[in-house]
């Protein structure tokens, strides 16, 4: 399967690193950067606002607020220190991993 995901991903993650130091003034993206409880909210705003989209059925909406989703995703893994490796390695480990099994496993530990 060819997706442009992996490589629109990797080209907002660069964006949003090289904002990491902007003016908060002008730069939406460095305020997010600088405040960390802030971000997450609106990640959650987005999470919610995509979860209403898809349970209407309302297909362009979806579209729209993964959008904004993945975008607040990328910054609140950057404002925390954690990269996109690190997320797909631990997507890796559970490939060929029965999602009930893998959920049953973390409850464990």
């Amino acid at each position: 399967m060819n997706s442009r995901f992996a490589e629109v991903v990797e080209r907002l993650a660069a964006t949003i690193e090289a904002r990491r130091d902007g003016d908060t003034s002008t730069s939406y993206t460095a305020q997010l950067l600088s405040d960390l409880e802030r971000a997450s909210k609106k990640f959650g705003e987005e999470a919610v606002e995509a979860v209403i989209a898809a349970a209407r059925g309302d297909r362009e909406g979806l579209i729209a607020e993964s959008a904004d989703l993945v975008y607040h995703w990328l910054v609140v893994l950057a404002a925390s220190g954690v990269s996109l490796d690190e997320v797909a390695e631990r997507l890796a480990a559970r490939e060929g991993t029965s999602g009930l099994a893998e959920k049953a496993a973390r409850k464990k530990s």
